[in-house]
């Protein structure tokens, strides 16, 4: 699932984001996507321009709290996060920031989900989800 930047109820298609260059975030624990997106060490950050342009390991600022993160990750750049579990106030403060949040994606290696990613095959867990929108 993706919330979109302009109207977090509508699907936002791939093919809208493909075709301009794209900073990609995904926070990393255990070299795979962290279950809390808060709760990582560090985040990998790619840039896409049709193909993977430069990836760069970024860490998180010792005195950051989970709720300045939408914005410091705005401020390097990003514009799409890919996320297992996000809290609603998290979401919302990313849109509030114009950056589209892939939530629920499978925890596999970072590597893996930019491929599905830039192949449009990205899957949220319908669990995970419902998780995330009933609470």
């Amino acid at each position: 699932m993706v919330i979109s930047e302009l109207n977090p109820d509508a699907p936002l298609h791939l093919q809208q984001i493909k075709n301009v260059m794209r900073r990609v975030a995904i926070p990393i624990s255990q070299n795979e996507l962290s279950e809390f997106f808060g709760e990582c060490n560090h985040y990998e950050i790619f840039e896409i321009d049709k193909k993977i342009v430069n990836r760069k390991l970024v860490e998180i600022p010792f005195d950051m709290t989970i709720l300045k993160l939408p914005e410091w990750l705005k401020n390097q750049g990003v514009t799409d996060v890919i996320a297992y579990k996000v809290n609603k106030q998290i979401i919302s403060l990313f849109a509030s920031k114009k950056v589209n949040v892939f939530v629920g994606v499978h925890k596999i290696s970072p590597q893996n989900l930019i491929d599905d990613y830039l192949q449009g095959t990205l899957e949220s867990d319908k669990n995970i989800i419902e998780e995330i929108t009933n609470n």
